[in-house]
């Protein structure tokens, strides 16, 4: 039996200073808080980028081909440098998205309108010296413009050793529904069409990542890279890095904010980068239009070196081969790339394939030794969660396993894991929903090495 969640999102996280890694690992919160409304200072820093995203472009990126055969690899050094009530209203006030006068976004608004970003973006996409945020500051500023909207249940985590070390790390995952196609292409019948506006939903996207905090973040389906995550989570210290799809189906919708690709931010307070990877998938010698970025990063306190990925294989039903010809071709690079698993190896996902798919069981039968971060939460720790995902399209209700942090087990010990909603907590219309920003739920992971890996490359 798979464990779930209770409770409420807890704004009380505000008060912990500068949402301190590990108090928000050592004291989960169980108490439902409302959110609290604030005074008007803090109030606007997100809105400023309503306007922003009409003066950066998007730039996309198509790796060049590498002489193994595989999918194309651009490497590059590193820069220095509880439930409660689901319905809504109409009529609820959302906050202004058109105020640039706050002071924690106007460094962000400078760099947007004075960068060369067209014809500069590798420099662009490097942190810069302009002002940094305080994540207490911009949680705060979320829940103000959530207020109006009925608190998210709490997820609660699944701990299963206690590590205090400072080797312990946070990893998350999550497919967070491209803009273009939440409201474009995907048709997702229940969903009010209020609640997928972008000058809404994105305040749900960054309250959970600040929430959980994690050190390393993996995303998918980013079309809001330039205009909102760089910008913001590069000023709350992440080094950040995406790639775009080649052909993204984004740039089908009218108005849209550019392709949709694969981010990963880690922080470079934890973290530095030793080399990064962008990938394009190939499926039997043929280039494809899924991606992949992995980067070997070195621990700062401990020295030790850790290899991320994140990837989004192909979807819908009938393409089960071609997933499993682009996951064999991403551990193909991986193990490359990890010089044949010495160097301990994470790769996050939104693979679109159920465990009983053959790319799920080529992962797990891997020469990386890989398992899955969400099974330890299973009573017998080899079963995967009943969903990460469900929704509700014209054809049908779908409620589906798809998401998944690989990590090598040789290496690697899991400390705890985020428990997802329950069926009750999710509601009967699915999602995405006023609640949740996404039509896949978020992954959190608490990782430790093992004491017996003795691995410093």
């Amino acid at each position: 039996m798979y464990h779930g969640s209770a409770g409420r999102l807890c704004s009380a996280l505000r008060d912990v200073p500068a949402l301190c890694v590990t108090s928000l690992r050592q004291q989960p919160h169980h108490s439902p808080v409302k959110r609290r409304a604030l005074s008007p200072p803090v109030l606007g820093s997100l809105a400023s980028f309503a306007c922003c995203h009409n003066l950066v472009g998007w730039v996309g990126e198509i790796p060049a081909k590498t002489a193994s055969g595989g999918g194309s690899v651009t490497a590059s050094a590193p820069a220095s440098g509880t439930t409660g009530a689901v319905t809504r209203t109409a009529s609820r006030t959302v906050c202004s998205m058109g105020n640039s006068t706050s002071r924690l976004y106007s460094a962000l608004a400078k760099t947007l309108t004075s960068s060369p970003v067209l014809s500069q973006q590798e420099e662009y996409l490097q942190p810069t010296d302009h002002e940094q945020l305080d994540p207490k500051d911009l949680l705060e500023e979320c829940q103000v413009a959530l207020q109006d909207r009925p608190a998210r249940p709490l997820r609660e985590f699944v701990t299963l050793q206690n590590d205090s070390s400072s080797q312990t790390f946070r990893v998350m995952q999550w497919n967070i529904l491209a803009q273009a196609l939440g409201e474009g292409k995907d048709n997702f019948v229940k969903c009010p069409l209020e609640a997928l506006k972008w000058e809404e939903r994105k305040y749900l996207i960054l309250e959970e990542i600040l929430i959980y905090r994690p050190d390393v973040l993996c995303l998918q389906e980013v079309d809001h890279y330039f205009d909102t995550f760089q910008p913001i989570l590069s000023r709350l210290g992440y080094q950040c890095t995406f790639l775009a799809k080649p052909w993204s189906p984004c740039l089908d919708v009218e108005h849209n904010n550019g392709p949709d690709g694969c981010a990963l931010f880690f922080l470079q307070d934890r973290f530095q980068l030793v080399s990064s990877a962008k990938i394009r998938l190939s499926a039997r010698s043929l280039k494809t239009n899924q991606v992949a970025i992995a980067e070997i990063l070195q621990c700062n306190e401990t020295g030790k070196l850790l290899c991320f990925a994140v990837t989004h294989l192909k979807a819908r039903t009938g393409w089960e081969r071609f997933r499993l010809a682009q996951g064999s071709d991403l551990l193909r690079n991986l193990e490359s790339i990890t010089q044949g698993a010495k160097i301990p190896l994470i790769v996050c996902g939104d693979f679109n394939a159920e465990p009983t798919e053959e790319v799920y069981k080529r992962f797990a039968s891997s020469s990386l030794n890989l398992n899955s971060a969400y099974k330890v939460l299973s009573e017998d720790g080899e079963s995967e969660p009943p969903y990460t995902t469900w929704k509700i399209r014209p054809s049908g209700e779908f409620c589906n396993t798809l998401d998944y942090i690989w990590y090598s087990q040789h290496a690697l010990k899991v400390n705890s894991a985020l428990g997802l909603p329950t069926e009750e907590q999710i509601g009967p219309n699915r999602l995405p929903s006023f609640n949740y920003p996404s039509d896949h739920l978020s992954l959190v992971s608490d990782f430790s090495f093992n004491e017996i890996s003795t691995r410093l490359l």
